[in-house]
């Protein structure tokens, strides 16, 4: 079955600029949506720091009344979050890092939830305290995570291909996490490990588009003999691999699309990321990668 005629041709290169000012425009609003004084991250309990409760009650009970019970216990900076149970309503309690134990603030959260609701009524089904050092020290290894992954892949696409080629997978990556990362600043979304892993696996995906287009290229360049146009060479060759491209990315867009709707509040974040990450890493292999290699070729040859 073949979705995309093989002899098609589109002019991919003739779009660069208007591709790549958008691509540039929607980086400049997510990193100014980053930014804290404009909305920021929303940082997790094991970025930054605290306790975080995950409490069984009641489907009766709303987040308006969990607050009231612990509103006599005066927690800065108090959030509750509503997250969904097939028997009843689940609450994220979270509490910032405080001079008071984690241990403590955990004990002292329970009691006056078992005394408000009753001891038969409350489950508390989990109870994690990350202190300001380990959430500092976790913070900094998820950064230097994706950093490592992005020098692996421009070292492995380097060897590969030529140095041009690992630049334009390099930009193509730092697009696709910036604008991801961006959304989740600007819709308020909480920021943790899963997210991390999340973007780390949009990383790997969006470099195996990337190198089947590149390869693709690097092939076409080879029948080439004496001069050629290497902006016809990469209209061709992102042509011939447009169909594998759409087909991989829809597959994997159905297979998010149906963990973000159906696979509980645990992996929806995650979901949602890679939802975010299969759109932006299937036209980044597209429209941004080709084209900023193309950009460094012509000047290194």
């Amino acid at each position: 079955m073949e979705f995309i005629k093989p002899n098609i041709y589109i002019n991919f290169m003739g779009m660069r600029k208007i591709n790549l000012g958008v691509s540039l425009c929607l980086f400049i609003l997510s990193i100014i949506c980053m930014m804290p004084f404009v909305r920021g991250f929303n940082f997790g309990t094991e970025f930054a720091g605290g306790t975080e409760i995950q409490v069984a009650l009641p489907v009766s009970v709303q987040a308006q009344d969990v607050r009231k019970a612990l509103t006599p216990l005066k927690l800065a900076e108090l959030r509750i979050q509503s997250i969904s149970s097939e028997k009843g309503t689940e609450y994220l309690i979270r509490v910032p890092t405080t001079n008071e134990s984690g241990k403590d603030i955990a004990q002292v959260i329970e009691k006056s939830l078992r005394d408000t609701f009753g001891k038969d009524k409350v489950d508390i089904r989990r109870a994690d305290m990350v202190g300001a050092a380990v959430s500092k020290d976790i913070k900094m290894k998820g950064a230097l995570s994706m950093f490592y992954a992005w020098i692996g892949i421009v070292i492995y696409v380097w060897i590969r291909f030529e140095f041009s080629f690992s630049i334009g997978a390099l930009v193509a990556l730092i697009h696709d996490a910036t604008i991801t990362l961006g959304v989740f600043a600007l819709l308020g979304k909480e920021i943790n490990l899963t997210i991390v892993a999340a973007v780390l696996t949009l990383i790997g995906y969006s470099t195996n588009d990337t190198v089947v287009v590149f390869d693709r290229i690097r092939e076409n360049m080879k029948k080439k003999t004496g001069s050629f146009d290497l902006f016809t060479v990469i209209n061709e060759s992102t042509s011939q691999t447009l169909s594998r491209t759409i087909l991989t990315s829809f597959t994997v867009f159905l297979v998010v699309v149906a963990l973000f709707f159906l696979g509980g509040s645990v992996i929806h974040d995650f979901a949602f990321a890679m939802i975010i990450g299969v759109i932006i890493g299937t036209y980044s292999s597209i429209f941004i990668a080709s084209p900023i290699m193309a950009m460094l070729h012509k000047e290194t040859k």
